[in-house]
């Protein structure tokens, strides 16, 4: 697989404790992976925010064995460790293997993440509202681009006279057209999160970085 040729081998050194001021620096998600015997053997994946290059770190029970750019293909325990990632942070953890494994993956505890798992254990009609809240946001906001981007389209010389001009029903001003952005970005970072990700739905946000 051409992704697992950009991992490169780790130096071995220890994974820190996560304290509350990382949650600005990096995320932290714990993995854990039992196969049928009952043994169990933990992971950690680690990725700095704001860097040039982002790249997720792995940790086997607490020592540091390989890094990769992301998204990233990582091998692990009988099996590959998939990372896929959006503008927005890491987006998705998946683990293949062809054993019947069990595999569970939660964010570190004092994360920005690991307070809105425990909103989502705690309070769970809560979350679902919130939820629910990000998906109408960003399927609002993607509708209204759409149709601001064939009014611009439809202005374009060519495209008017090979299939007509389309005038937009919806007329927002600047200020407006900032606050649905702000919104959706707020709604994007809502589904990252909670690890979701729908092609449909965070269409918007799949290439906000790139």
């Amino acid at each position: 697989m051409k992704k697992l040729k950009k991992v490169k081998e780790g130096d071995g050194h220890r994974l820190k404790p996560y304290r509350l001021w990382n949650m600005f620096t990096h995320s932290l998600f714990h993995m854990t992976i039992k196969n049928p015997d009952g043994e169990t053997t933990h992971y950690a994946l680690k990725s700095k925010y704001f860097t040039e290059e982002p790249r997720v770190d792995l940790y086997r029970e607490g020592r540091h064995i390989a890094y990769s750019k992301l998204p990233a293909v990582l091998p692990v325990e009988r099996g590959i460790m998939e990372v896929t990632t959006s503008s927005t942070g890491i987006n998705g953890i998946h683990y293949r293997t062809d054993h019947e494994d069990i595999f569970t993956v939660y964010p570190d505890k004092r994360s920005i993440r690991g307070f809105r798992w425990w909103v989502h254990q705690r309070l769970p009609r809560l979350s679902t509202w919130i939820g629910w809240g990000a998906i109408v946001t960003l399927l609002s906001s993607l509708s209204i681009g759409s149709i601001q981007l064939m009014d611009t389209l439809s202005n374009i010389p060519w495209v008017s006279e090979q299939i007509g001009t389309f005038n937009t029903p919806i007329s927002l001003s600047a200020s407006s057209n900032v606050t649905i952005g702000v919104a959706a970005v707020l709604a994007g970072t809502e589904r990252t999160l909670m690890l979701r990700n729908h092609w449909l739905v965070d269409i918007e946000t799949v290439n906000w970085g790139e």
